[in-house]
């Protein structure tokens, strides 16, 4: 079982980073297309809104692969000179906050695609809610992530009791 998750998380980092790289790409091409049409005089104007959307996309895929691979920033001084059971407690809290960031910006992300799906973009037919559709992912991902470091948290726990 152990190994199966483990795999299905491997294959989610692959994934992501690919849809991270895609979405740079496209960024890098649509911002390029609204540079050079601006520079001859005849603007493409749906490049900018475009932008918009693919930063926020872009944005939520660096959230989950960060957070996947526990690189988003900690300052460790004062924890580290804990003793190791606190450590773990503090860890374990901070853990549970997390958590319940996460669910919060999920919730909050799915209240903000609903009240959007019938708002339209300026200069794209496609509804704002797609915009903040990722955010949704990015919260619940986090929520799962602090959950699963919550288990390991209480596992070492366990093993030192």
């Amino acid at each position: 079982m152990r190994r199966v998750l483990s795999l299905a998380l491997a294959g989610f980092d692959r994934a992501v980073a690919f849809i991270a790289l895609m979405l740079l790409a496209a960024l890098l091409v649509v911002v390029s297309l609204g540079v050079v049409t601006r520079a001859d005089g005849d603007p493409l104007l749906w490049t900018d809104e475009v932008s918009r959307f693919l930063m926020v996309w872009l944005a939520c895929a660096g959230w989950l692969l960060a957070s996947r691979h526990r690189a988003h920033v900690r300052i460790r001084y004062f924890a580290d000179k804990l003793p190791v059971q606190v450590r773990r407690g503090v860890d374990l809290v901070l853990h549970a906050a997390v958590a319940v960031f996460g669910l919060l910006v999920a919730w909050h992300g799915w209240t903000l695609v609903t009240r959007n799906l019938d708002l339209e973009a300026t200069t794209v037919p496609v509804a704002m809610a797609v915009m903040y559709a990722p955010i949704v992912v990015a919260g619940a991902v986090t929520a799962a992530q602090a959950l699963g470091e919550a288990i390991e948290t209480v596992v070492l726990l366990g093993r030192r009791a």
